[in-house]
């Protein structure tokens, strides 16, 4: 007969199923996902939604100038064209890349906004009706 192992605290249950018992609401694999529920989400900014892609866009952009800068030292400068030469468009690669992926980012967070408002007016039609 196997004896369940302590837990470090000393007592009988385990970590885990302490939480699922005391979980005021029973569901705590909705309070741990990652999805902002449609009943408690709250008007957020602009900048909220979409500070990550600015971020992405401008940081890819810096990149992107620096990789170009680089690039054309190496066609300036006589001493250590190699290094110059080697990371420079490695530098205009990242930077494109990482100024590409920011500016994709936008329109989707876009059509995810779109579509969670038209979620959160068919739940409030759902609740309507349904709930009379």
């Amino acid at each position: 007969m196997e004896i369940p192992p302590k837990s470090p605290d000393g007592s009988e249950k385990s970590p885990q199923s302490k939480e699922l018992i005391t979980s005021p609401t029973g569901s705590t694999l909705c309070m741990s996902s990652r999805s902002e529920s449609v009943w408690t989400s709250t008007p957020r900014s602009k900048w909220d939604i979409y500070h990550k892609p600015i971020i992405v866009v401008s940081v890819g952009a810096a990149i992107f100038l620096f990789g170009a800068v680089i690039t054309s030292l190496s066609f300036f400068l006589t001493k250590n064209t190699n290094v110059f030469k080697m990371s420079g468009p490695a530098f205009l690669s990242l930077g494109l890349m990482l100024l590409v992926c920011g500016l994709v980012w936008i329109p989707i967070i876009r059509k995810k906004q779109k579509q969670r408002q038209k979620s959160q007016f068919l739940q409030s039609l759902k609740s309507f009706f349904f709930n009379r």
